[in-house]
């Protein structure tokens, strides 16, 4: 192999592996900023990572919200009507925060609750966040946890459940 050739091939190895460095730092450092969503049936079987940053959206179900006087604690029930979670959350809840009304918190989950360092709370009467809507549609459920028969799941034993009239 000549010199000229030998350097080309320094030049070019040296290259491809600053691109890897390069390409495996910035995949390192996105890796930590992924928040995926989850419903809380998918965090009920285990589907969420615990001790991770995630996204668990749903409805706040009715009666579950306690507030403590004394500091700005607050533990709520997120629910899609299938599974619960409960949340805690430290700091001022959003304007729009009530119960029965969609929201998306952020945190991590423990293996008991979810400690929330964010939530979000829809912003009019009539929004929803996507992924909370989709929980729902997914989970056979609307807004107000009533059945709607629009299941997405393949199972025939539930759909079977769902409709009253068996055909022979």
């Amino acid at each position: 192999m000549t010199p000229k050739r030998k350097q080309r091939l320094y030049i070019v190895t040296a290259i491809v592996l600053l691109a890897a460095l390069a390409v495996g730092l910035t995949l390192y450092a996105l890796r930590a900023n992924i928040n995926a969503f989850y419903t809380p049936t998918q965090i009920a079987t285990g589907e969420a990572p615990q001790g991770r940053q995630i996204r668990a959206g749903g409805m706040v179900r009715d009666g579950s919200v306690r507030r403590d006087n004394e500091t700005l604690d607050a533990i709520f029930t997120v629910t899609d009507f299938d599974h619960d979670v409960t949340v805690h959350y430290q700091g001022i809840l959003p304007d729009l925060f009530r119960e029965g009304q969609g929201v998306v918190v952020m945190g991590a989950f423990d293996g008991e609750h979810l400690e929330a360092s964010e939530v979000l709370a829809k912003h009019d009467e009539k929004y929803m966040p996507p992924e909370v809507t989709d929980a729902l549609k997914a989970s056979g459920r609307d807004v107000s946890g009533n059945r709607t028969g629009n299941l997405t799941s393949d199972s025939s034993a539930t759909k079977a459940a769902l409709d009253p009239q068996e055909t022979p």
